[in-house]
């Protein structure tokens, strides 16, 4: 069965997570996506924090792998005349074209969206930056966690007694990816009623303003900057008991409940004290350790049976070693594995949403840097004996797994 984007052919020059997570999401629904390295090293995360040293059966790092199946792999060298040409050559052809270098990098080299819209006016070109491609910071490093800081969010994360808190994954990038997608998704719709293709820009900046819509709404509108409390309370504008707390063998979440109800199921009238919602968010912190004295008498099993049979917003707080577990994760098959060209078996992360007629499916591996180099020329009519003239020059690279074995 073909996948929704069977037949769109994306050139795919972006690297690390921000980008390759967006191609991956298109790859998955059936898009032909031709990821363009470097000969040699390839994608700068096959060698990078945060799993460097963690390669997967010794081969491939975890965070390349994780953002990069259902990609076919062109080692070039974009600096070569002769790369050059084949890189053209192969956007005179696509549909899609999508990289995340600084802001005039790729210009430089003649791949920017003036060059190669001048030769496919179809094209959709999508360019991801930190924080647009004009303006004060435009020489900034766009990193997540800079964006994550300079965004505000890490300001309402955490604890008040301590240092303003980062995700725990790459949240901006990660965004960034899906804002993507749906502005290439929107440009692709725009193209077929009228043929003509056009620039998508996304950076990390706005999509962490965006995804704070909420919280600046209040800000803008009020003066109201929020606080974050000292407690386990999960979000700084929200009251008591809204947030994380200690059992007897770990923790859970408890969210929006009526308290006289939640004081009902904890056993504890004394707490009744604070129901009054000026109370509950004046004084959070207090209730929350008043809250969390009761449930840290009980596992954490008791408490969500017991107050999900009352009714109450509640659940686990679990390890990632714990998920794959989780009898809903079981029944979503949101875990799946599938076959390496050299690791063999790896395990991971299924396609996250669900077409009834188009689903999609992962039908490659995360490629090894060149695996598809001699396939994807051969595509645009070159033969082995140009295709090695090219290899002997140092323009492409080749992975063939033959040399590997011996």
């Amino acid at each position: 069965m073909s996948g929704a984007l069977s037949g769109l052919k994306i050139l795919d020059f972006s690297h690390l997570l921000f980008g390759p997570f967006a191609t991956q999401m298109l790859g998955d629904l059936g898009a032909d996506v031709i990821k363009i390295e470097r000969p040699g090293s390839g994608d700068l995360y096959r060698d990078l924090p945060p799993f460097f040293n963690q390669k997967i059966g010794g081969v491939e790092n975890p965070s390349f792998l994780a953002w990069n199946r259902n990609k076919r792999s062109l080692a070039v060298d974009l600096k070569h005349p002769a790369g050059k040409r084949l890189v053209l050559e192969l956007a005179r052809q696509a549909d899609v074209v999508v990289q995340n270098f600084r802001p005039g990098v790729l210009d430089k080299l003649g791949f920017g969206y003036e060059d190669l819209s001048a030769i496919n006016p179809r094209l959709i070109y999508c360019s991801g930056s930190g924080y647009g491609e004009s303006g004060p910071y435009l020489d900034r490093p766009g990193q997540d966690l800079l964006v994550q800081g300079l965004s505000g969010l890490m300001s309402v994360t955490g604890r008040a007694s301590q240092s303003p808190t980062p995700l725990g994954v790459s949240i901006a990038d990660q965004l960034g990816s899906y804002h993507m997608v749906y502005g290439i998704l929107a440009a692709l719709y725009h193209r077929e009623k009228t043929g003509c293709g056009q620039k998508v820009e996304v950076d990390l900046l706005r999509v962490m303003l965006a995804h704070q819509s909420q919280e600046f709404m209040a800000t803008l509108n009020t003066g109201r900057s929020f606080e974050r409390p000292d407690s386990g309370i999960a979000h700084p504008g929200m009251p008591a008991p809204f947030g994380v707390y200690k059992t007897a063998d770990g923790f859970m979440n408890i969210a929006m409940n009526p308290f006289e109800k939640l004081v009902e199921v904890l056993g504890e009238p004394a707490l009744m004290r604070f129901n009054d919602a000026k109370t509950l968010y004046d004084q959070r912190d207090e209730v929350h350790r008043a809250i969390e004295a009761v449930t840290a008498r009980k596992p954490t099993k008791y408490w969500v049976e017991t107050m999900l049979e009352a009714g109450l917003w509640c659940g686990e707080v679990v390890d990632q070693s714990d998920v794959p577990q989780d009898p809903q994760v079981r029944h979503m098959q949101a875990f799946t594995a599938y076959q390496h060209a050299v690791i063999g078996e790896i395990k991971a992360v299924n396609v996250p949403i669900t077409l009834s007629q188009t689903p999609g499916e992962i039908t490659r591996s995360a490629p090894m840097v060149g695996e598809h180099t001699q396939e994807v020329l051969r595509e645009i009519g070159m033969d082995d004996e140009a295709i090695g003239k090219l290899e002997t020059a140092g323009v492409i690279g080749i992975w063939r797994p033959e040399a590997r074995k011996a």
